[in-house]
């Protein structure tokens, strides 16, 4: 290969680098789904179980979980909440600094002082929100949550079937991350700690 030919390859590569390199996927330190720029899980309107009306730029300055459950769920709602509990925990002094909501799925049933009753079970510093029967399918349409009533033996006796994953905000109340059911909690606060370490 001659001098100039050998320049020109040279050359070519090295401009080609830059564009290779910002081809390649984007390594995250985040152990869960990382969902940062989407456009889903932007914001509701929402009363609270003390009856106050929510936003999620309520909670700018903390680290927000968002999970959608019932207070009748026989297991996978009160795991996860429990799994909140202690991520809170492992938190330690930096726990101050996590919000977690509780979304209902079953407002027939999910009143704000049943509600209330609920969050006291797993952390005083929980807050559920209950959107109205009208509300609701709106509500799971911008955070892509799946719900359906199931039948039972009894009107009142159904079941709700939801998707169980958890949605985590950062401190500008920007979805970041998507944390799925079953995810322990020693990981979820270390992804925590990471976008407290940001923020």
């Amino acid at each position: 290969m001659g001098r100039r030919r050998f320049v020109r390859v040279a050359l070519a590569s090295a401009v080609g680098m830059p564009v290779l390199m910002a081809c390649s996927p984007e390594v995250t330190p985040f152990k869960s789904t990382d969902v940062t720029g989407a456009t889903f899980a932007q914001d509701f309107r929402l009363k609270d179980h003390l009856g106050n009306l929510r936003t999620l730029a309520d909670f700018k300055g903390k680290i927000t979980v968002v999970f959608f459950g019932f207070t009748q769920c026989p297991d996978v709602c009160p795991t996860s909440m429990t799994t909140m509990a202690e991520v809170n925990r492992l938190l330690g002094a930096q726990g101050d600094r996590l919000q977690v909501l509780f979304i209902t799925v079953d407002p027939e049933r999910d009143t704000q002082a049943l509600l209330k009753e609920y969050m006291a079970n797993f952390d005083p510093s929980f807050i559920a929100l209950r959107p109205e029967p009208d509300e609701l399918k709106d509500v799971a349409a911008g955070f892509k949550i799946y719900y359906k009533k199931v039948s039972g033996s009894t009107p009142t006796s159904y079941t709700m079937d939801h998707s169980a994953g958890k949605y985590i905000f950062d401190s500008e109340a920007r979805v970041r991350l998507f944390s799925a059911y079953g995810t322990d909690a020693a990981t979820i606060a270390s992804d925590i700690q990471i976008l407290l370490s940001a923020a």
